[in-house]
């Protein structure tokens, strides 16, 4: 979730620094948190209310994502599914999309994707497949969006079974443990990776 300054939500919300630590202090506004050097940090949710923002106005959101740039038709698939699925349904929706793993957490639209649900801005999440949104932890994500309130809808949920993809998150676990090996085994698992890129 975002958050702002003492100034910086004063200054969006037309108001003075003074006025919100007169609001604090008889508890009309209390900052959603403090931090340990004493400065007042104010939340996008407050900013909503104190802007009349309705929370209720939340949109769904077609979140769609293949591993690499080898697979964009396999993603212009999915965009073109999700869509159909959505407009169906009745749906005012905006489309993410991101370009790799299932196993990267730092992902562009992602990261856009979870600022939108703890802004509360998202009423639920369409995928195509359960795993399009993440390979592992998708309980994690879950367990977040309700607490925000939002809600995960899964169009398709048989297994996505594609090899490729599979690989390709593969590697990239090997290859992040691989950096912190030494020696032999560092050398094996390098030797691994070899094989699956050749394999791949």
């Amino acid at each position: 979730m975002k958050y702002y300054s003492i100034g910086e939500f004063a200054k969006l919300i037309g108001k003075t620094q003074q006025t919100l630590r007169n609001w604090d202090n008889s508890g009309k506004l209390k900052p959603a948190y403090v931090t340990d050097g004493g400065h007042r940090m104010y939340s996008k949710e407050q900013l909503n209310t104190m802007l009349g923002i309705n929370p209720k106005n939340k949109i769904t959101i077609g979140y769609c994502r293949v591993s690499s740039n080898k697979q964009k038709d396999d993603l212009e698939r999915q965009v073109k599914y999700v869509k159909e699925y959505m407009i169906a349904k009745g749906y005012q929706f905006e489309i993410i999309t991101d370009i790799g793993s299932g196993i990267n957490y730092d992902k562009k639209g992602l990261n856009k994707l979870i600022d939108m649900i703890t802004n509360r801005e998202v009423d639920k999440i369409v995928v195509l497949y359960k795993d399009r949104l993440v390979r592992f932890g998708f309980e994690l994500i879950e367990n977040l969006c309700k607490k925000y309130g939002t809600t995960i809808e899964i169009i398709d949920n048989t297994p996505e079974t594609d090899e490729q993809e599979l690989v390709e998150d593969m590697i990239q676990i090997v290859t992040v443990f691989s950096a912190k090996l030494q020696g032999k085994i560092a050398n094996k698992a390098k030797k691994m990776i070899r094989e699956l890129r050749n394999d791949d």
